[in-house]
């Protein structure tokens, strides 16, 4: 799931409008851009197995990333790299309780669509996953859904000129188009690490994007 991580991440922007909306679709991404970036030194893996042709999913071991203790772990860090960095003179630690939020329906949003390979514990516990993702269709309409949800939220309240909800918009589409090509006609990619760099990459962009095209006048910053 990418699309549907934004979805979740403009859903906690409507709830917060001073923090930038980037910074909670860079949160609800945080964990995918720790596991590439652990897949890459070597600490989590990946596997592009045969069925990749049909099914575009790879298989993962990912308890740093993925795993629920990791999971709110990694959020709580969020949270408080907030508090630390964000100079808001109210609602500070709703803000942060915020982009923790946006970092953990992370792996909420896995959950409902892998097969049964997130850890409840560590690397040798028992996995979960509802596996939706083996029913395409309906995952793919389930990541619409969120997207659309996510922008009929965030968009019609945001201090942001129309040109850069227009942007918002475009990008959200851009990327949900991305996902279904992804999880439905791109090719299996020429190793794990070309795909964990790729989607590193990916990911970076994204944020950088919708954090510049977030950016609020700064008279409604207080």
């Amino acid at each position: 799931m990418f699309a549907g991580h934004i979805g979740a991440a403009l859903a906690c922007g409507r709830a917060e409008r001073r923090v930038n909306v980037g910074t909670f679709i860079f949160a609800a991404l945080l964990l995918d851009a720790v596991l590439w970036l652990f897949i890459l030194v070597g600490w989590e893996s990946a596997t592009i197995p045969p069925s990749f042709v049909s099914t575009h999913q790879a298989e993962f071991v990912f308890p740093y990333s993925h795993g629920l203790p990791a999971s709110i772990a990694w959020s709580a860090l969020a949270g408080a790299v907030l508090l630390w960095f964000q100079r808001l003179n109210e609602r500070k630690w709703r803000c942060a309780a915020l982009v923790g939020a946006a970092v953990f329906s992370h792996w909420l949003l896995d959950a409902l669509v892998h097969i049964p390979e997130l850890p409840l514990l560590g690397a040798d516990s028992a996995v979960v996953g509802l596996g939706l993702w083996q029913n395409m269709p309906v995952a793919l309409a389930v990541e619409g859904f969120i997207v659309a949800l996510g922008l009929w939220l965030f968009i019609p309240g945001a201090n942001l000129s129309r040109a850069r909800k227009s942007g918002l918009v475009a990008l959200c589409t851009l990327v949900l188009a991305f996902t279904i090509v992804g999880m439905t006609m791109a090719p299996p990619p020429p190793s794990v690490a070309a795909m964990a760099g790729s989607s590193l990459v990916t990911l970076m962009v994204v944020a950088a994007i919708a954090f510049w095209l977030g950016k609020v006048p700064r008279q409604t910053r207080a």
